[in-house]
């Protein structure tokens, strides 16, 4: 049975002081006998745990006397010793768990009352017992908490790193194997009790604990994040601030590394970057050293960009982005009351504009309507704003296709008018279109007719940044809404109708996206001849149909020409064939529209045939109309025979017109049967190795056309154009202020031109003069001393030396005179 103590007595402790002072210095070696052997060793741990009473009785004793003194205390000894018998029990507590059963409370109760007037070594002595005993489990963490907590604003570092550590360590290992529910909401209560605290020191320290637990991913769970996103709403400014500051931690742009760069044989390897051994063996095999270094560095870059828009698919598609933002349970109650929390504030610049930042990333985020935030915006809408990128792009960040383009447009007229006209510096001007761009590229009904045609107008401007900023507009509206660009900024897109959506519709997928690259697939497989490979089995079946109307077209024609040739005259049968030529070449224009609709992804040289023959067909009609003015003209001439054959010209044109009216039929026929089979595919069930398949057949394409256009292989230019991102993907971006002022040539510093000079010399060797390096040259003689060295013909030594001798006569001559020429006078 476990024995009490006796009672404490100044006597009692003074006799346990001396009578334990032979036994302080063997401390560790009892410690290693009492764990081989406890049984054997409770009377020594009895008086152990007696003499570490005593000592707690006399060190509050002597800490009362010196605190009312206010003398130098003596209590240095006592102290060490306490801290020595307070770190041994522990070790042995596991061992005795009845006879120190008390010790985590008298622990626990000293730090509690006499935290702040321990001395520091005690102190951190104390406090490694107490994590000792957490360690053990001889007591529970959730006990000990609120003292951890209260120990770190103390003001002793050493104990604050000790408690902070132990908290963060003790969690981790308890969430190691297994999530433990019930110890984890009573931790997160605690902690989060102290975060919503008033007391701005106790709360920095939890919000911290917090932030590191949820950093590791410890506590990733809705409570942590909604935990850390209401302390943006603390009294205290400093912890709003670091709350913020976090917040903004996650929504950084990552910018892209340049290691990606990496060597050829490893971007060949990767699996997720498909290139065909051809163009590989064409970069490295094919063509002169030049001609293979330009194929081996477009290469590179085919490769680079593809990874970077993997590593953007990854990032849009959700799997490699976090923010506490994205688990707000109340995210419009969140944004309205920082919203109103900012216009009230009275903070330092630097933290308006945090909280400007965060307000907008949710607005974004979670497609928010907060109508008092755009006229906020433009009160702050100015070229020399401070900060004005970061203001531009939380403006960006904040529309999304729910804000209605009402309550926007102030804010975009003031962004036009202020940075993009004639007297604003070039670099206003790119911010400026650039980010009319982005806010079109997320609400195409903020853009009329007038204003994009002025803003296109930009292209022609000296300045790159400006003149990049502005054809980006074009290549936006081209897929956007083509009709509103003028005819010769349209380009040649895929989609001539394409209207924005209205506002609030939405778009319903009824189909499994790639789906139709399996069935291109499999209709290229299933052909057997060269017309499989180049139209898809959707469209085999139009062709026939289009032959079958060419076949009528004929037949119209050649009764057209019986009936004409009855009336008997040659300018009649004349204008007839001019018809004929009419009707082929309306044929022939239709035949192409068949093949343009059919094959949308051919090859750039069968689209420069097509307008070769559109040009062809052209000047054709041009020539015919010309001759069929010229034949109404005669036909006026002659009279009332003339009056006979217009009525029969014009009936011609009529019967023409259905023609092509029925020609208008067969597409919109073709179209609604390509739908029918899409349906009819809509209903098939995809396997997991048809998803493998579709997602390999994507990163060909991608591919195939990342070399189309680098220039490493021929393909459509067409199929090489801007893809628009989604609702979902623009939500999720983040929009980098660094990028709205891109292009802009910025002007250097000394310190920069100078770090700019020194890497380009890098590469090479030191700098001397060319005599000097020919004076240090080794080896042979070089070109100019052997040609003074070969033997010369007889004749020219002859020569050489009557040429010799005539310079020494005409030396001699002059030598010793002072001869200034031949005098002009005698």
């Amino acid at each position: 049975m476990r024995q009490h103590a006796p009672a404490y007595t100044p006597e009692a402790a003074s006799a346990s002081a001396t009578g334990g002072a032979g036994e302080r210095h063997s401390l560790p070696a009892l410690q290693a006998k009492m764990k081989r052997d406890p049984e054997g060793y409770e009377t020594e741990l009895r008086q152990l745990q007696r003499h570490f009473e005593s000592s707690v009785f006399l060190f509050r004793q002597q800490s009362a006397l010196s605190s009312s003194s206010s003398g130098g205390g003596g209590g240095g000894e006592t102290a060490k010793e306490l801290g020595d018998l307070a770190l041994f029990l522990a070790h042995v507590a596991p061992f005795y768990p009845n006879d120190l059963a008390d010790l985590p409370d008298q622990i626990g109760g000293l730090l509690d009352t006499n935290a702040r007037a321990l001395p520091s070594g005690l102190r951190v002595h104390l406090v490694q017992a107490l994590i000792l005993l957490v360690n053990r489990k001889i007591v529970d963490l959730e006990d000990t908490m609120e003292l951890f907590m209260e120990l770190q604003v103390i003001g002793d570092r050493a104990v604050k790193k000790l408690a902070f550590s132990h908290i963060v360590h003790s969690i981790r290992r308890m969430n190691q194997k297994h999530k433990n529910e019930a110890k984890n909401r009573k931790l997160q209560g605690i902690l989060f009790k102290l975060v919503q605290g008033e007391e701005e020191s106790r709360a920095k320290r939890a919000f911290t604990i917090l932030c590191d637990l949820h950093r590791r991913r410890v506590w990733f769970d809705d409570r942590t994040a909604n935990a850390i996103c209401d302390a943006c709403f603390h009294p205290s400014s400093r912890l709003m601030t670091s709350a913020i500051s976090l917040l903004i931690g996650y929504e950084n742009v990552e910018q892209e590394d340049d290691s990606d760069a990496s060597s050829e044989d490893e971007a060949i390897q990767n699996p997720n970057i498909i290139l065909s051994k051809e163009d590989v063996y064409k970069a490295n095999h094919k063509g002169t050293s030049a001609s293979k270094k330009k194929k081996k560095a477009k290469l590179e870059r085919v490769v680079r960009s593809m990874k970077r828009q993997q590593r953007k698919s990854n990032e849009e598609t959700g799997s490699n982005y976090y923010s506490p933002l994205t688990y707000l349970k109340d995210p419009q109650g969140f944004a309205e009351k920082l919203f109103s929390r900012l216009q009230k504030c009275n903070e330092r610049f630097e933290v308006r504009m945090m909280m400007l930042k965060v307000i907008a990333r949710t607005i974004g985020l979670h497609h928010l309507v907060l109508l008092n935030f755009y006229p906020y915006l433009q009160r702050y809408v100015q070229p020399h704003q401070r900060d004005v990128t970061t203001l531009l792009a939380a403006a960006v960040q904040a529309c999304h296709e729910m804000v209605p383009p009402d309550a926007v447009e102030p804010l975009f007229k003031q962004i036009v008018n202020q940075f993009v006209h004639d007297r604003s510096r070039p670099e206003a001007i790119a911010v400026g279109l650039n980010v009319v761009r982005e806010i079109c590229m997320r609400i195409p009904l903020m853009m009329n007719e007038d204003l994009l045609q002025d803003l296109v107008l930009y292209k022609k401007s000296h300045e790159k940044a400006v003149s990049i900023a502005a054809r980006s507009l074009i290549t936006l509206f081209r897929e956007i809404c083509p009709s509103l660009l003028v005819k010769k900024d349209r380009g040649r897109p895929i989609d001539p109708t394409a209207r924005p959506k209205a506002f609030g519709e939405t778009t319903i997928a009824s189909d499994v996206p790639g789906a139709e690259l399996l069935d291109e697939e499999m209709s290229l497989e299933g052909g057997s001849d060269d017309e499989s490979d180049a139209f898809d089995s959707d469209d085999e079946e139009v062709l026939p149909s289009a032959s079958g109307t060419l076949q009528s077209l004929e037949g119209l024609s050649n009764k057209l020409d019986a009936d004409a040739a009855n009336e008997g005259e040659e300018e009649v049968s004349g204008e007839q064939d001019d018809a004929d030529e009419l009707d082929e070449d309306d044929s022939d224009e239709d035949m192409d529209e068949l093949d343009d609709d059919s094959d949308m992804d051919g090859d750039t040289d069968v689209s420069d045939e097509d307008d070769a023959e559109e040009l062809n067909d052209d000047s054709e009609n041009e020539d015919s109309d010309q001759e069929v003015e010229d034949s109404d003209e005669e036909d006026k001439s002659k009279g009332s025979g003339s009056n006979v054959q217009k009525r029969k010209l014009s009936d011609y044109i009529g019967q023409l017109d259905a023609a092509d009216a029925s020609l208008r039929a067969l597409k919109k026929l073709a179209g609604a049967k390509k739908a029918e089979a899409s349906t009819d595919e809509a209903g098939r069930i995809f396997g997991d190795d048809d998803f493998k398949r579709i997602k390999e057949l994507k990163a060909k394409k991608a591919a195939k056309l990342a070399l189309v256009q680098h220039g490493l292989s021929k393909g459509d230019t067409r199929s090489v154009t801007f893809k628009l991102p989604s609702t979902d993907e623009l939500s999720l971006k983040r929009v980098d202020p660094s990028q709205l002022a891109a292009h802009v040539k910025r002007k250097m510093t000394k310190e920069e031109r100078l770090e700019m000079v020194k890497a380009g010399r890098e590469d090479r060797g030191k700098y001397q003069a060319r005599a000097a390096i020919k004076q240090k040259k080794t080896g042979g003689s070089s070109n100019k001393q052997k040609q003074h060295q070969k033997r010369m013909p007889l004749a020219a030594k002859r020569a050489k030396a009557a040429r010799s001798r005539q310079e020494k006569k005409t030396k001699a001559k002059h030598s010793g005179k002072q001869f200034r020429g031949r005098k002009a006078w005698k």
